[in-house]
This record gives structure tokens, sequence and C-alpha cells, in this order.
């Protein structure tokens, strides 16, 4: 059955956003209600701390129920055609394997206003109106990494409620690749050809982290150009040592336009998956992402109580004044801001 348009782009209007009963979140995600499943990632992003022992408890709750679904991972410079790809790729999932799929994708905030357009939805038109598709846009306010602060937290969300297939996109910044690669099963980077020297912007760091490469619009005029650069790249992989896990990542061509390769680059996909299944490799994976999620989880709730002590507050604009004029260097400003805190804490009473 096809839903209405935009039924499966779940954002939830900002003025019904009221709380419900923890049962009522946990009973509606696990029961595949996309409403109540959007209403939990709105818990989830909050900044509120009422809504973040809520967000606790949800987790808690639903963490039975996660760890089955594939995660996927999709990065690449602006304009390669990350929304084009993974409309493509969300419909094959969908139409042609009958199978479901959330997409996570993650739009810059401005760093002057810290809005976001998400856009996203408007260029994932067919995808959009899918009963099976999820897609749930969320800004990245500045996280480092291209991607929601939340976004982790949100995948656990969606695989509770019985996605088997989560892609996330990011937007391509730099440290995105990173990030994506710390939540992710499988880490596809998507390139173009014929926008200047291919060899060259090949990054080490993003080539010893990368999974799978697909060389995108590969077709009309271009699709020569296209053919050019995976024999380059497939070249330039190769003269990296194999990763651990024996793994050599390929690299394929596809048009999202016409919908060729998109089903060889799932496949990839599926090959990794099982390779990691038989070596026992992906429980091994799961787990370090979860260590490197505590010890991040860690870092921002040390800035959050940082940034809320009421001594560093008082003192934080004059400082950042003169270190904007001059008056001081960075480094002794920040000595004495975390000295500040340093102090709050030893006279904070202690149970």
């Amino acid at each position: 059955m096809t839903a209405p348009p935009n039924q499966s782009i779940c954002t939830f209007p900002r003025a019904a956003r009221r709380r419900l009963p923890l049962e009522r979140y946990v009973e509606g995600i696990l029961g595949g209600d996309r409403a109540i499943l959007a209403r939990a990632i709105t818990v989830i992003e909050s900044d509120l701390p009422s809504d973040g022992e809520l967000a606790a408890l949800i987790l808690d709750r639903i963490l039975p129920h996660t760890g089955r679904s594939r995660r996927v991972g999709i990065t690449g410079v602006p304009g390669v055609g990350k929304s084009t790809f993974i409309d493509a790729l969300g419909m094959h999932l969908v139409r042609d394997r009958g199978e479901n799929v959330a997409v996570l994708s993650i739009d810059p905030s401005s760093p002057i206003s810290g809005g976001s357009i998400l856009g996203d939805k408007t260029r994932m038109e067919r995808l959009a109106v899918e009963a099976d598709a999820f897609i749930r846009p969320s800004p990245s306010r500045g996280h480092l990494g291209g991607v929601a602060r939340r976004t982790r937290e949100t995948m656990l969300l969606c695989e509770a409620a019985g996605y088997r297939n989560i892609l996330v996109e990011t937007v391509g910044v730099g440290q995105s690749e990173t990030a994506v690669r710390s939540m992710t099963d499988f880490f596809l980077l998507l390139m173009l050809a014929g926008a200047g020297d291919e060899l060259q912007g090949i990054k080490r760091g993003i080539i010893e982290m990368l999974d799978g490469m697909a060389i995108t619009k590969a077709d009309g005029d271009n699709q020569r150009k296209a053919d050019r650069a995976r024999i380059e790249y497939a070249g330039a992989l190769h003269l990296f040592p194999t990763s651990a896990d024996g793994w050599i990542p390929p690299v394929l061509t596809c048009s999202s336009l016409h919908n060729k390769g998109i089903d060889d680059v799932w496949q990839m996909v599926l090959d990794h998956r099982q390779l990691m299944d038989e070596r026992g490799l992906l429980a091994e994976r799961r787990s370090r992402q979860a260590l490197e999620w505590m010890n991040e989880l860690v870092m921002l709730g040390l800035e959050e109580s940082f940034r809320a002590d009421p001594r560093v507050a008082a003192r934080l604009p004059h400082l950042m004044d003169r270190v904007r004029r001059g008056g001081t260097t960075p480094f002794a400003a920040s000595r004495e801001l975390l000295e500040l805190f340093r102090q709050h804490l030893q006279h904070s009473p202690r149970d």
C-alpha cells in the first residue's frame, strides 16, 4: 500500500509536541508506529533536562530490540548526489527487495543563525511516498562530524521499530567520514568523475576507513569519465594495505537517474555483511563503536556541565571579549575558565 505524499517523512508539528507516558513511547516504537517513533526522536533530540531523563528511559527499554539492522553510512562531497542516490537505493530496497528502510539525513546548520533547511525530504521524492520508508531529516547543529548529535540514539529507535536497513546521510564536511564510520557497519563513499584529478581527491584517512566506493552520475556523456575514474580509484585502493578483516573496498559506478548499478552497490553491502558475519567481526566492530559512543557522550556531558557552571558562565563573555580584542591569549583564558570549574567541583557537596 502506498502512503500519502510525505507520510514517510516523519517530523512532528511543534505545537503538538507534548510528552507521552513512557509506556506509550515504548509500545508505539516496538509496534512500528511511525508517528510515535517521530515523537520519540524529538524527545531524544531535545536539549531539555526533563526530556533527557525520558530519553534515557526510552533507550533502556528498547535496547534489547536493537542491533538487527544493516547500518550503512553514506558520505561524499556536496554535489555528488547523496540524496538522489539514497532515493534510488531506498526504492531498490522497498520495491525490488520488499524490505523497509529508515533514512537519517543530516542537514548542515548555519553557524550564524543555527538554522537548517532540512531539504532532503524534497530531494527524495519517490521514497518519500513509500509506506515502508521512514525519512527523518535532522539539523547537525554545528556538531563535529556532520552528523546530528543524537544520530546514534535515533538509529536505535529505528531498529527497535523494525527497520531492517538504516541509511545515514552526512553533510560531507571533512570530519563526517570519521563520525559516520564510528556508527555504521558499512561506510560508502560517493565520488564524482570529471571534477578534476580523481586520484588527488583521495585522502589517505578516508581510504583507510571506507568499505566501498561508488562513482555517481555514470550516464550519458559522463559514462566514459566514470569508467576511467573507477579504474583509477580501484588502482589507487590496491596501493593501500589490506584491512584487518581482509576486505578490499570495491569501486563501482552507478546512475541514480537511470537506476543503473544501484543493485550492484547494495550487493556490495550484502557481501561485506556476509564476510563480517562469517568471521565474527560485526559484533567486534559494534562493541568498539559502543565504547567510542560512551566516551563521546562523557565528553559532551562534561562540556554541558562546564558551560552550566555559574562562575564559568559569568566569566566567559568577558574572557571571550578579551581574546577577541587581543587582551589575553586563548591559552590563558581557557586555563582560567577550567580553574574556575575545578574550584566549583572541589567545593560542591559530596555524597
